[in-house]
């Protein structure tokens, strides 16, 4: 029996870059969760008989949302729901899901990289038919759907048995529980060449920080390729990551990075984050950051099966370094510039005009998904290391003797108060025209703007997606504030320096950027608007 529940709006649930994301505490609120939902539903087209996949990264509140997204969804006449075993499915595996099965769209249910818990964050994200994140004109429907809200419909029944694979009713709508991860694994084995990697003797760790990739990890490394046993380290995802924060950056993920910094270090380390879209890359004595692992993962592409007829264009966000343009250019291929969000890559993947894309927040994917997609990248790096025969320290070094390279880093102030934040890049917006020219240490400004966007695909225009800085000689800095936290605003501070392939290569980073990261705080008074001295976060 479908039974309609009186509600009224919450004032806050603007979707951002990720979809929906709060403290648990506040989906607890009564309605909170269910109107959002039924905002979604409220908001999209084509639900009658419509396929609906859900899954999560099995963060706390992840079942109980689930149960009732179902009953919601079976009220607003969906046909039927694909669930994850256990109610997990990682969000590349979600949008693979969700395009195999021709679904309408897809609740993907994480707060990415954000530590979980009771009293920690939680979210919801809608995903089209594509299987990648809602555009801007779906958010701005629900978020309006949301101000005005003043009912949300379910249907009474009982919770569904997640952990029993199977079908079963729910109303007049049918609810699939499938294992989460067999149709991912079976798109990666058709993308890279398994026996190769099998072949190839390679040892390596990786850590799923007791997060969602850690059943898709034990599957695919160790039982499809034979890695030993113990490999996938902290598998088993736990509703509060084990206590600890899953970003794979070299602050959280620690003790993998001195592991493979140390006399045993195995020939490859790896990482990924809550819901399975992030990687971090270790190789034995080399650390490669995400902007410099999209550049060499797309030169070095063709040695996978499923990239060996090349690629046809790379995509990388704004903040991410200019490493995989130089790569392009190489290649031959078109390079696109984008905001900071993966749905505008989404469009390049659609028209096919972009084959690889990367963000330098640790994410990385290509067109076999319209979600980044951490195991994806483990997978393709370690096909590059079986074809090739090289060391992850002797690639990085070829690479950058052919390039030259981006040194790079991203400097995070968390909690900042949102009002200072505010005025730091009001300020830095009001003064770009006074800029070019000004001598800063010994860095002349070459330009500087507020980066904007206009889509070749669809000809929409995003704007304020962050300043730029750009020194002579093709070093910049680049400030924004994020979409993805809970609480307060963090302003990154992205600071890259650009060294020939005849200049000093393997180089300290920090020393190489001092000068930069001297001349962000001189231009936008960062100590004076936030009164930190150090950032809380330095990738």
């Amino acid at each position: 029996m479908i039974r309609t529940v009186t509600s009224t709006p919450y004032a806050d649930q603007k979707p951002g870059t990720s979809g929906l994301r709060k403290k648990v505490t506040v989906f607890q609120q009564p309605n909170y969760a269910e109107n959002f939902v039924q905002a979604v539903f409220d908001a999209i087209e084509g639900k009658d008989g419509a396929t609906l996949v859900i899954g999560g990264d099995g963060r706390f509140l992840n079942r109980e949302v689930i149960q009732k997204a179902i009953r919601i969804a079976a009220a607003n006449g969906f046909g039927r729901v694909v669930v994850g075993r256990g109610g997990l499915l990682s969000t590349p595996a979600a949008s693979n899901m969700i395009r195999i099965r021709k679904a309408l769209g897809g609740l993907v249910l994480s707060a990415s990289h954000n530590p979980g818990g009771p009293t920690e964050d939680f979210g919801i994200k809608y995903n089209i038919a594509n299987g990648g994140p809602a555009p801007e004109g779906i958010t701005d429907a629900i978020f309006a759907r949301t101000k005005t809200i003043d009912r949300w419909r379910t249907i009474d029944a009982d919770d569904i048995d997640l952990d029993a694979l199977g079908e079963v009713s729910v109303g007049d709508m049918t609810v699939e529980v499938v294992d989460p991860v067999a149709d991912y694994a079976a798109l990666m084995e058709s993308l890279f060449d398994f026996p190769a990697i099998r072949g190839a003797g390679l040892t390596m760790a990786f850590d799923a920080m007791s997060a969602v990739t850690g059943p898709y990890a034990t599957v695919i490394l160790e039982r499809r390729l034979g890695f030993a046993p113990g490999t996938v380290r902290n598998g088993t995802p736990l509703e509060d990551f084990g206590g600890h924060h899953p970003d794979p950056n070299l602050v959280h993920a620690k003790d993998l990075y001195d592991l493979m910094m140390g006399a045993d270090a195995p020939d490859f380390g790896a990482a990924s984050d809550g819901d399975g879209d992030r990687n971090l890359i270790i190789g034995r004595g080399r650390f490669v950051t995400p902007s410099d692992s999209l550049a060499m993962l797309a030169a070095n592409a063709h040695l996978a099966p499923g990239y060996a007829a090349g690629l046809k264009g790379i995509a990388r966000s704004m903040p991410t370094s200019a490493a995989a343009d130089r790569v392009a250019d190489r290649l031959g291929i078109p390079a696109f510039e984008t905001p900071t969000g993966w749905k505008f890559f989404g469009n390049l993947l659609d028209a096919g005009m972009a084959t690889i894309c990367g963000e330098e927040s640790a994410g990385t994917g290509s067109d076999h998904v319209r979600e980044k997609d951490g195991l994806w990248a483990v997978l393709l790096w370690l096909n590059i290391l079986a074809a090739s025969g090289k060391s992850v320290d002797a690639l990085a070094r070829e690479h950058w003797a052919t390039y030259g390279r981006n040194y790079y880093a991203r400097h995070d102030y968390e909690g900042v108060d949102s009002a200072r934040a505010d005025a730091l890049m009001a300020e830095l917006r009001a003064g770009l025209a006074d800029l070019p020219g000004r001598v800063v240490g010994p860095l002349t400004i070459a330009g500087a703007d507020d980066f904007a966007y206009e889509d070749p695909t669809d000809g929409s225009v995003s704007r304020n997606q962050g300043v730029r800085i750009l020194f002579e000689g093709g070093s910049r800095v680049v400030f924004r504030l994020s979409g993805t936290g809970t609480s307060g605003a963090t302003l990154r501070v992205y600071l890259e320096r650009y060294e020939p392939a005849d200049g000093r290569l393997d180089a300290d980073t920090g020393a190489m950027l001092a000068d930069i990261v001297a001349a962000a705080d001189a231009i936008a008074g960062i100590a004076r608007h936030t009164g930190r001295h150090a950032p809380d976060v330095v990738t």
